[in-house]
């Protein structure tokens, strides 16, 4: 290639990292509905904010590593400190937009909402991009999923903050008994797929009394059938599931939104 012509090649070469490192800017946020703009007064953790008037909010749609103030048998996961600071230096006394993609409170009265800075810089893509939450079971992911896995990713795929601590390491279906009571990514095939009492129960292992399994709640089958279709397609299929993990028969975890499955693998190509 002639150096004329190899000229924009190079120059698009050099920069890639910078597109890389550019923020994440409110576009994908903006078409929610909005809800008013506040100041952010204090960063109690790397999702969850007081606002100027007193209020807390939760930043909708990601979990970050949890600061635990109570409950003597729980404990502060590792970089909770480093996240919190992180949403500090990026949001702490400016003022920000709310967006809402669906419940306005969680079930501890704390706001639930997007965030986007005074400059449009969208909150929870800078974190996710910067490594220091993952992506959460929430309606935001119906809406703004794509651009939140997309960022989780490559901040995985680049080790940083949290992806470079073998704590937040997407777990293996198999040995998960240490791991009950925590947020979880777990990436497995689906063994088998079953159904009882209204509900769809994905099946990672041969013994459904021990092995880990994920189950769609009756409330939920609709929207999870909208989603993927017919559930019996997943058999076979590599899929990364994220959310609470807890004991059921074996470890559980319980789809609330469809899109906590994602499925790593063409249907077509079993």
């Amino acid at each position: 290639m002639g150096g004329a012509a190899a000229l924009p090649w190079l120059l698009l070469v050099c920069l890639l990292p910078l597109l890389a490192a550019c923020p994440a800017l409110a576009g994908p946020a903006e078409h929610l509905p909005a809800s008013g703009t506040a100041v952010v007064k204090a960063v109690m953790s790397g999702d969850t904010v007081i606002l100027g008037d007193g209020r807390v909010l939760r930043l909708s749609g990601i979990q970050a590593p949890r600061i635990v103030q109570s409950r003597a048998r729980a404990h502060t996961w590792p970089l909770a400190a480093e996240a919190r600071a992180a949403l500090a230096q990026l949001v702490q006394g400016r003022t920000v937009t709310l967006y809402v993609p669906g419940a306005r409170q969680d079930r501890h009265d704390r706001l639930l909402a997007q965030l986007v800075r005074d400059d449009g810089l969208w909150l929870q893509g800078e974190m996710l991009g910067r490594g220091w939450v993952r992506a959460y079971a929430a309606p935001d992911l119906k809406d703004l999923g794509a651009e939140m896995y997309g960022l989780e990713q490559a901040a995985r795929a680049a080790r940083r903050g949290i992806w470079d601590n073998r704590f937040y390491a997407i777990r293996d279906p198999n040995g998960l008994g240490h791991d009950l009571d925590s947020f979880q990514l777990v990436e497995g095939r689906v063994l088998s797929v079953s159904f009882g009492k209204g509900q769809i129960y994905l099946n990672f292992g041969q013994n459904w009394r021990t092995d880990f399994s994920v189950r769609v709640p009756r409330h939920g089958v609709r929207s999870f059938r909208q989603v993927h279709g017919d559930p019996h397609l997943l058999q076979g299929r590599l899929v990364r599931v994220r959310g609470w993990l807890y004991r059921h028969s074996g470890p559980e975890i319980e789809i609330a939104f469809p899109e906590q499955v994602e499925v790593l693998e063409d249907p077509a190509k079993p």
